[in-house]
């Protein structure tokens, strides 16, 4: 079946984004936080890459993901460290709790995933209605600038027991007027040569212009939007590879 984040790219996430990992988004993300003393929510908490630097410093942080298979590394990665966080499964979409967040924060392009227009927009007006008055929202976003259909790539991880997983990689459909692209990502599990387990991942990934984006948040009903790149607070992108984001306050 065609699905992300299942048992073998779950363990490939957890190798290739390590807790701790540097890419500037950890600093970044615990700069804008430092002032909340409210409770902070990561939809597609992932592996807890991000969740766990911001639990240890001591903000109060709830996550969820739609994939069990991350949730379970997540909570190991966490109970590993004496941390337990509230962490559930559920849809950026329709998740409905009771609690009002000051912070919900969405890092690495996570929220790309919703790749179509209806469950984006959904998603941000779920954001927006589980903010407290003046709650910040902080998500990130990137441009897809390699759209060439079928060029496969491979890359390959070692694991103990001369195991090691494969991955080929190849984007099958490009959607120039919804925005998004499909890619069909084959992981691969070897031992000594034999192919013990395979996954077929169905991956969505969709794109927005800068400009684009703000427009959204605003009709949301979010103001006071800051846009920054590669994570300078408040430096305007200028280049298609950097990684944007977004803070937007809930105006209610």
């Amino acid at each position: 079946m065609l699905g992300y984040y299942n048992n073998l790219s779950s363990k490939v996430y957890d190798i290739d984004k390590y807790i701790g990992l540097p890419f500037g988004d950890v600093e970044f993300y615990s700069d804008r936080l430092a002032s909340c003393e409210g409770n902070v929510l990561e939809p597609g908490v992932g592996t807890g890459r991000i969740l766990i630097p911001l639990l240890e410093k001591g903000l109060k942080v709830d996550g969820f993901d739609v994939s069990e298979e991350m949730l379970e590394i997540c909570r190991n990665n966490c109970e590993n460290r004496g941390l337990h966080p509230k962490l559930f499964e559920g849809n950026m979409e329709s998740f409905s709790l009771d609690t009002e967040y000051e912070a919900i924060i969405v890092p690495t392009g996570t929220f790309l995933l919703l790749h179509k227009r209806e469950d984006s927009l959904s998603a941000l007006r779920n954001f927006y209605n589980h903010l407290s008055d003046g709650g910040k929202l902080i998500l990130d976003v990137f441009l897809q600038t390699d759209l060439t259909v079928s060029n496969a790539s491979i890359r390959t991880w070692e694991l103990q027991n001369d195991e090691i997983i494969t991955l080929e990689s190849k984007v099958v459909e490009v959607d120039f007027i919804n925005q998004y692209t499909i890619s069909h990502n084959r992981y691969e599990k070897w031992n000594n040569g034999q192919l013990t387990q395979s996954e077929l991942e169905r991956f969505p990934l969709r794109w927005y212009g800068v400009e684009e984006f703000k427009m959204i948040l605003e009709q949301v009903g979010f103001r006071d939007i800051i846009i920054s790149a590669d994570y300078k607070y408040g430096e305007y992108p200028t280049d298609s590879t950097q990684t944007i984001t977004f803070e937007a306050i809930a105006n209610k």
